[in-house]
């Protein structure tokens, strides 16, 4: 710590013995540094902003909606900042003043490109700021930018949707050429080579659902047989007619009824396959065999010739649902053999024509590719021609002018009281440096200790300084010019920044 302290007490000590060279660099760095700041010109700055909106009135797609009003907002960004609004501006303000030649208005116009500067704080919330040398131009630009803006408003994008609307009515009208060829060709494959052949689509496509009609069909025909086979065994199991009393033909005793019952049971449960040796065949048998005793001991039971037979009611109905089973049957087996034919008409015509099916599926793929551009560029068609007719309409744009543009009092650049001070703070600072680098080029020690440690020999002892009266005068008053001098740097620095605050004002 001690050797540190001795070094910083020798820098200002040998900056101090060269004070005098040290001031004259401060004074000459200031005095340049100062004449350059006070050449740099003023520059100013107009700000105003603006509220854009734009009111939807059709319903968004979510971040299509969304990516749409940036496009929009992007959209009158680049209107404001347009060469040919620059154009305008500059016609339209005092700079007009200013051209004398072509090559002028190019120049303003690339000026101007450089001097406007679009701010978009919030969504639709722009800052536009300008800046320039003089502070009147500076606000008759922003002011000129917003007046145009208002005036022409979404009109270049009116004009986009209409291009792109005839543009889409171009497209629209080729597809539908192609589409209409496209259906003829169609038309005439299926005149000529699928005219009389059953079914729609393509060959596959057609043998494709005639397989799976027969494979419904055979099904259906094998439960219907199944259902004949059964009414069948039933109506053998059961006799045409029952025999009655004599005279009497009003209806069947409850011996006979219970007979005929039990024996339709029976030939039921044959019909499902039941055997002689199952336990309800051996009960229904010894049923029956208990019934016709009973029959037997009814008046008339033996069957004598005084009696009479009827129609048995059990063997009219079977045989009414024999006859319905039976057409079934019948309509099914001819709906079979119609689509055995079918599939042996298509299976002949693939045979016959095996470059018909590839054909047809190419025609039928480039026909729908067709039908599906076109139903799109339809559907975009409309939807543009709604979103144009919504914008012109409903979809006004809400400019508002939140901030007027201000008129500049001080210049926004340079700051001179900043730069000033730096100005200051670098003369001192080279001052300071030349003094200290001037030090180490000319070796001298200010301590003995600095001397013994740089020759390596040991110092038994110093002598200070004698200082005489004349000696001790000069030095004050050569301090007394240093404070002069020094002083006098200081008031120079107050009062060119007083001159400053005065006719330049602060800065920004």
């Amino acid at each position: 710590m001690g050797g540190l302290f001795d070094e910083i007490r020798s820098a200002i000590h040998a900056v101090w013995m060269r004070r005098l060279l040290a001031l004259a660099i401060a004074w000459a760095v200031c005095i340049v540094g100062w004449a350059a700041v006070s050449r740099i010109p003023d520059t100013y700055e107009s700000r105003a902003r603006v509220l854009v909106e734009l009111r939807q009135v059709l319903p968004s797609d979510g971040g299509a909606g969304t990516a749409g009003q940036q496009q929009d907002i992007d959209r009158i960004r680049q209107t404001l900042t347009s060469a040919v609004n620059l154009e305008k501006v500059v016609r339209g303000t005092d700079l007009a003043k200013t051209i004398t030649k072509p090559a002028d208005l190019g120049a303003r116009v690339s000026g101007l490109q450089k001097a406007i500067k679009l701010t978009a704080q919030q969504d639709n919330l722009f800052e536009i700021a300008v800046t320039g040398a003089d502070p009147v131009i500076c606000r008759q630009v922003v002011q000129k930018l917003i007046e145009l803006f208002r005036d022409n408003k979404l009109a270049d994008s009116q004009d986009e949707s209409s291009q792109s609307l005839a543009f889409l009515d171009q497209q629209l009208a080729e597809r539908q050429q192609a589409l209409q060829a496209a259906e003829a060709k169609r038309a005439d494959f299926q005149s000529r080579f699928l005219g009389s052949l059953p079914g729609t689509g393509s060959l596959d496509d057609r043998i494709g659902a005639a397989q799976q009609q027969l494979a419904q069909i055979e099904g259906d025909l094998a439960a219907a047989q199944s259902s004949l086979n059964a009414v069948n065994a039933q109506m053998a199991g059961t006799p045409a007619s029952v025999a009655g009393q004599g005279g009497i033909a009003t209806g069947v005793s409850p011996s006979r009824a219970r007979l005929a019952d039990l024996q339709a049971q029976l030939s039921e449960l044959r019909a499902r396959g039941f055997t002689d040796a199952h336990p309800d065949v051996i009960a229904l048998r010894q049923q029956i065999a208990g019934a016709q005793a009973a029959v037997s001991r009814e008046p008339g039971g033996g069957g004598g010739s005084g009696g009479s037979s009827f129609a048995n009611p059990l063997y009219l109905s079977l045989r009414s649902m024999q006859a319905d089973k039976a057409a079934t049957v019948a309509a099914l087996s001819q709906r079979r053999a119609q689509i055995q034919g079918d599939l042996s008409a298509l299976g002949a015509k693939l045979g016959q024509a095996p470059q018909v099916a590839a054909e047809q599926g190419q025609i039928d793929r480039d026909y729908q590719v067709l039908k599906d551009q076109y139903s799109k560029l339809l559907a975009d068609r409309e939807q543009l021609r709604i979103s144009s007719q919504a914008q012109s309409q409903t979809d006004a744009v809400k400019f508002s002018v939140i901030d007027p543009p201000t008129q500049p009092r001080a210049p926004a650049s340079p700051n001179r009281p900043t730069l000033l001070t730096a100005v200051l703070i670098a003369g001192l600072g080279a001052g300071v440096a030349a003094a200290f680098l001037l030090s180490k080029l000319r070796t001298t020690f200010d301590t003995a200790t600095r001397l013994e440690k740089a020759s390596g020999m040991p110092v038994i002892g110093s002598i200070g300084e004698v200082v005489t009266p004349v000696q001790a005068a000069l030095r004050r008053r050569q301090l007394k010019h240093f404070l002069g001098a020094v002083a006098g740097l200081g008031a120079a620095y107050a009062a060119i920044l007083l001159v400053v605050m005065l006719h330049h004002g602060t800065g920004a």
